[in-house]
This record gives structure tokens, C-alpha cells and sequence, in this order.
């Protein structure tokens, strides 16, 4: 058992008072509002994904946080970058600390992978769609970083240009990218 929401114990026929007390005995963690863990249960690096993922089931890391777990750049982000629907409503969640960044139709349906983090489904952008998103982004994080992740991207995936061009023309940042691409390779 990974991260579990106090609705999915509910559905197992755990009621919320059974909660607190197996959280006073020691046999249930709580790990936010919400949310509970078996206690001693190892944490990854990734835990805060685990818990925006419980938390913010629609969303799809991205950005800084996407680029971490992609282990395309050196920054370690101190809130967890996620991507919404525009017309969604924005989460209010108190931890972890998270960014919302609104996309729709294709540039948020696009190059979307499924990840297990502490047996928690996360949803995480592609690398070339991390690295586009960098560039149409770029005012937000920063070109410097958006530079540093195509850098890591090429070195780390040769022959990746296609991709990362397929996804720059979803993110429409095609003319944006060509001369740092130009300049690389």
C-alpha cells in the first residue's frame, strides 16, 4: 500500500472514525489532510508527486518538476509543477506546495507517460514534451533552464530530435527552439 485516500478506505468499508484511531495506535500514518500511509513504509524522492498525484488526480506533472523526475536538469524545484485543464478549478491543497500551469486540447493530451511512485499511478509529460513546454514556458522558469533541459535532452536521448520537434509543433514553439537545435547539434 502506497498513499491512500481517506474516500478509497471509505469504499473499503473503512469508516473515518476507524481512521483516527488506527492512526493513534500506530498502525496508520497520516501523511496530509486526507491522505494516510502504513507507518515506516519507505519514501522515495518522489513522494511529493505520489501525494499531488492522490491529491490532484487530473493532473500531469510538468515543467520543473517533470524535469527532475526525468533527471533532465540539475534545479530542485521547491513546489511540484502541475498541469490542468484550463477550465478546471485550481487545487487547494496545503502539501506538497504545487504550481498550477492551465493547458487544453492537444499541448495537455500529448505526450503523457503513466508512472508508479510508491505504487501511486502518476502522470508525467514526456521527456521531448517536458523540454517544449520548457521553451513555451520559458518566461515562467527561466530560458536558462529551458537551454540546460534541451542540452540533457540530446545528450541522454540521441535521436530524439523527431519527437521533440513533433511535440514543439504541439506546444508551437517550433521557430522558438530551431536556433538553440541549430546550435547544438
Amino acid at each position: 500500500m502506497g498513499v491512500v485516500r481517506a474516500r478509497e478506505l471509505r469504499e473499503q468499508g473503512i469508516p473515518a472514525a476507524v481512521l483516527g484511531r488506527l492512526c493513534d495506535q500506530g498502525l496508520l500514518e497520516r501523511a496530509g489532510r486526507g491522505l494516510y500511509r502504513l507507518p515506516g513504509a519507505p519514501l522515495t524522492r518522489d513522494h511529493a508527486l505520489a501525494l499531488m498525484a492522490k491529491r490532484v488526480p487530473k493532473g500531469i506533472v510538468c515543467l520543473l518538476s517533470a524535469l527532475r523526475f526525468l533527471e533532465l536538469t540539475t534545479q530542485q524545484p521547491h513546489e511540484v509543477w502541475v498541469a490542468i485543464d484550463e477550465k478546471d478549478w485550481a487545487p487547494r491543497v496545503d502539501w506538497p506546495a504545487i504550481r498550477v500551469v492551465r493547458m487544453s486540447g492537444r499541448a495537455r493530451s500529448s505526450g503523457v507517460e503513466r508512472h508508479r511512485i510508491e505504487l501511486v499511478p502518476v502522470l508525467v509529460f514526456s521527456p521531448a514534451k517536458t523540454v517544449a513546454d520548457c521553451f513555451k514556458f520559458r518566461n515562467k522558469i527561466g530560458l536558462d533552464v529551458a537551454v540546460e533541459a534541451l542540452k540533457d535532452y540530446l545528450a541522454k536521448h540521441r535521436g530524439g530530435a523527431d519527437e521533440l520537434w513533433r511535440q514543439a509543433r504541439v506546444c508551437r514553439v517550433e521557430k522558438i527552439l530551431r536556433p538553440y537545435m541549430e546550435g547544438m547539434l
